[in-house]
């Protein structure tokens, strides 16, 4: 490896939206710095599983509702 290409690794704290915190090693900021988040895995909701609503624009929707109205797992 070259030596004084790579960015400087050091310790710095990450804070959560709830308030929690951690240490970590990364070369954002400088050595002591706090990096506060404003989106994490406690409120994401890719890792939350957060309320999912589908839009009907245009009534595309509805077209898929009724093309496949028919298919499905039958018992």
């Amino acid at each position: 490896m070259k030596n004084d290409i790579h960015p400087d690794y050091h310790d710095i704290t990450v804070q959560k939206t709830d308030g929690t915190t951690f240490t970590t090693r990364s070369t954002w900021g400088k050595a002591g710095d706090t990096l506060k988040l404003d989106i994490d895995p406690n409120t994401h909701p890719a890792w939350t599983g957060g309320a999912h609503q589908l839009v009907d624009t245009g009534g595309q929707l509805a077209k898929f509702n009724k093309r496949f109205a028919g298919i499905g797992i039958k018992s």
